[in-house]
């Protein structure tokens, strides 16, 4: 009986809560909720990111580094916030993408990730509330090539996306994340991702990215290693395909595995170009400096 009890009280409050979201959504109220995203040349996915948050908050800021892809023009259907910025620094974009908002709390989304009618009521449900945190990690899901990915090392897939502003910042390098001074909790409800287009993008991607991510390591102080070069592809093969089961995500989840060795293999092997290129620009100065 009291089991019962509570199961009705739960459905009760569940009613009561969509109720109001419904009710906001009628009387066309936005939420007093900064969303963010940085974008180049993702015209193919924005969309349907800007759709997710349309007409749900107050604020939509969208800060671009001159796309070319027709992009802009998707865009600017959706918000006039849109702002160009020029940066190799992903953090630094980021941070600069966030110091524009106005609200007291910020969501960062990327261009290929959108948000589902449940978390956006979790979410409502928490700025109209008095929160104990100060941000929130968020649970992503993955599609990639027509199926949810739900196991090997994209599973799970969780980051702070949610936050007061003057408790976040933007800190790292090519992979930087926010980090939050004060107390986190984490949202029941996720979102959806959809990193990559088809193998094609993906192969461009790694390429793009394991170039940044070697030139900060160089800037760093850290230096090639063939033992890196050889054994973190095969770790990587075994921790995502044989611990974490990636082979449970079929095809896909093969052709996850191989293109994340084939990354780290690329980012070593980039770094060693580099310090390829440093030893010959130092070789020539010093042959022109003896004559």
């Amino acid at each position: 009986m009291g089991e019962g009890q509570n199961r009705k009280r739960s459905e009760v409050r569940g009613q009561r809560s969509e109720n109001l979201y419904a009710k906001r959504e009628m009387r066309n109220e936005k939420l007093p909720l900064s969303v963010y995203m940085i974008t180049f040349n993702n015209g193919a996915t924005i969309e349907r990111a800007l759709k997710s948050v349309s007409g749900w908050v107050d604020e939509v800021i969208v800060i671009d580094s001159h796309s070319a892809d027709g992009a802009q023009e998707i865009i600017q259907r959706y918000t006039e916030k849109l702002l160009q910025y020029d940066t190799q620094d992903l953090r630094e974009k980021y941070q600069y993408a966030q110091d524009q908002c106005s609200h007291q709390w910020v969501l960062f989304i990327d261009a290929d990730e959108w948000l589902t009618h449940d978390i956006k009521e979790e979410i409502s449900s928490i700025i109209q509330g008095q929160s104990l945190y100060d941000g929130f990690i968020v649970n992503r899901r993955n599609m990639y090539l027509g199926r949810e990915i739900k196991y090997g090392g994209w599973y799970p897939d969780r980051e702070i996306r949610l936050y007061r502003k003057e408790k976040g910042r933007w800190e790292g390098g090519i992979h930087a994340k926010i980090t939050i001074n004060g107390k986190i909790g984490t949202l029941k409800k996720y979102y959806m991702h959809t990193p990559y287009a088809d193998t094609a993008y993906q192969i461009r991607t790694i390429d793009r990215y394991s170039e940044a991510y070697a030139e900060d390591l160089r800037s760093s102080g850290r230096r090639f290693h063939l033992y890196n070069m050889i054994t973190r592809p095969l770790y990587r093969f075994f921790r995502d395909y044989i611990l974490k089961r990636g082979f449970m995500d079929g095809i896909p989840g093969l052709i996850i595995v191989a293109s994340t060795m084939y990354y780290v293999f690329m980012k070593h092997a980039k770094l060693w170009e580099i310090e390829m290129k440093e030893r010959k620009k130092s070789s020539a100065f010093g042959v022109r400096s003896s004559e």
